[in-house]
């Protein structure tokens, strides 16, 4: 059985980072860890071949080589996944999918002409699929009513992606968050109870991508990577001696939950393990607002003090924000813009609320009668897809306006530097390698853009200066994040531009009786 294992095309969106790419001759930040997974799971016997469509181009070539083209996608790449689903049917292919968006939504993927539909988690529904195939079957939707051991997951097979183009590598320890945040997912999909590989499982996988040759960053991509703090730290007990030996080949980032900034023990364990980055999802700094979209795990301390904890124990901070909660009162923006800058966040992920199918918070608005539309999109390109209890047009230009502040080249520049002040320094140090031609012409770059031709060049020049002077040991990390600078003064005019068109469309179809009075959702609320 030969196998086209196909993944979507992904829009411009925050994490994207094209410019900054561009700098260090990459196309993409991240790999798809989950189809390298299922090449993984199915049989051995089998021939597989990746085609990543945001590095790589699909030609006839693969096409005719294919006996099934396998596609995964997140909601975001749904316009690329159901082009490619419908045309490999017009080539007469089988096409099997799954992941995360299909599971969500597999009507989509259905009606676009998916024969296969590998639902839910692969262990245990791609045995289905290949049981199916043995029997003779050309079609099929496999569920699962229970959630797999991960322990049994094998080594995803890293061999079939090119690392030339990817800027991180991606591994997996854990799936589930024990938390209970109406608008998220992840508990939908992967469950409340969060479940660990071995520490032996993801040193294994470590050690095939060193053996590969792989030596930059890793995202270890759990959507909260504490979730399950005893096994965590099992993990990283093993792999602190792992990495010395190995000489720290990789620096690793992930996401947690804000509650670890309570756990010293934990964070000190993570920083020798050579993690320099963590994102938080502090969502907003409106206590009610956190209340009323049950994320109570953000209620209980400081959430300044929280974010300064994790950046002086030595990791550097990203987090996530949110506009747009029941009841949120107006101003909401300006407070996250001034919380972002209060906590010197350098990197502040702003998108306005979407409820996610099958989620409670989608529920709770069907039930209301509050959603506009059968599906959602998490881009921050996009309008809200369900009515908000204040009106959409204030929330827009709230979010528009912030987004703009936050992304501000001055504005960034002096936030970085007030952070990478603050992070503090890993007691272990790598052995010293040269900088690569590609990592000097990178730095080069951003030194002519930021440090004579834009206007930003005094306070970057002062900045970087401060940086050598007061932390040097941070260096290397602090220019790397002045350079995502390249890519958020592009973006930022992408979020208003694309905005304000949808917030046009929307205000003349409300004009026209369209859509539903805001006045009779506030009452009804």
């Amino acid at each position: 059985m030969r196998v086209l294992l196909l993944y979507p095309l992904f829009p411009k969106s925050f994490w994207s980072f094209e410019k900054v790419l561009e700098l260090v001759d990459r196309q993409v930040m991240l790999p798809p860890l989950g189809l390298v997974t299922v090449a993984a799971i199915l049989p051995q016997t089998w021939e597989f071949k990746l085609i990543d469509r945001n590095a790589q181009e699909l030609t006839d070539a693969h096409w005719e080589w294919a006996d099934i083209v396998i596609l995964s996608a997140m909601i975001v790449q749904k316009p690329d996944f159901l082009a490619q689903i419908q045309e490999a049917k017009r080539r007469g292919k089988l096409v099997a999918v799954g992941g995360p968006y299909p599971t969500a939504v597999p009507q989509a993927a259905k009606n676009a002409g998916a024969d296969f539909l590998i639902l839910d988690e692969g262990e245990i529904t791609l045995p289905m699929f290949v049981a199916a195939l043995e029997r003779g079957e050309w079609q099929g939707t496999f569920r699962a009513t229970e959630k797999p051991d991960v322990t049994t997951t094998p080594v995803p097979r890293f061999d079939l992606l090119d690392f030339d183009v990817y800027d991180n590598m991606s591994v997996q320890f854990s799936r589930g968050c024990p938390f209970q945040c109406e608008f998220c997912d992840i508990i939908v999909l992967y469950g409340r109870k969060p479940r660990t590989k071995t520490p032996q499982q993801i040193l294994a996988e470590l050690e095939r991508l060193y053996e590969l040759g792989w030596r930059r960053a890793i995202f270890i991509v759990d959507d909260n990577f504490i979730g399950n703090k005893r096994n965590v730290k099992l993990f990283l007990k093993e792999l602190k001696p792992w990495m010395e030996k190995h000489n720290y080949p990789f620096p690793f980032n992930t996401e947690a939950s804000v509650d670890l900034a309570k756990d010293p023990e934990l964070m000190e364990m993570m920083v020798e393990c050579n993690f320099n980055a963590v994102f938080l999802g502090i969502e907003t700094p409106d206590e009610d607002s956190l209340n009323m979209t049950k994320k109570f795990q953000n209620t209980r301390d400081s959430l300044a003090d929280c974010v300064e904890a994790i950046t002086r124990a030595g990791l550097r901070v990203m987090a996530g924000f949110i506009i747009g909660f029941d009841g949120e009162k107006s101003g909401a923006g300006d407070r996250v813009f001034r919380f972002v800058e209060q906590t010197a966040i350098p990197t502040a992920l702003f998108s306005m609320l979407q409820a996610l199918p099958d989620t409670a918070l989608w529920h709770r608005l069907e039930k209301e009668s509050r959603l506009y539309t059968s599906e959602a999109n998490i881009n921050q390109t996009n309008l809200m897809n369900f009515i908000p209890t204040r009106p959409l047009e204030e929330i827009a230009a709230e979010y528009v306006e912030t987004f703009w502040k936050l992304y501000d080249p001055i504005t960034f520049l002096n936030r970085t530097y007030r952070h990478f002040l603050m992070l503090g320094v890993p007691k272990h140090q790598a052995s010293f390698t040269l900088p690569t031609w590609v990592d000097l012409r990178a730095l080069l770059i951003v030194c002519w853009r930021q440090g004579f031709v834009r206007k930003s060049r005094w306070v970057f020049w002062r900045n970087l200066f401060g940086i050598l002077r007061h932390n040097p040991q941070v260096f290397s990390y602090y220019i790397v994040v002045c350079a995502h600078n390249e890519h958020f003064l592009e973006y930022r005019q992408i979020v208003r531009d694309e905005i304000q068109a949808q917030l046009a469309d929307y205000l003349a179809s409300k004009t026209a009786g369209v859509v539903v009075e805001d006045k009779e959702i506030q009452s009804a609320a």
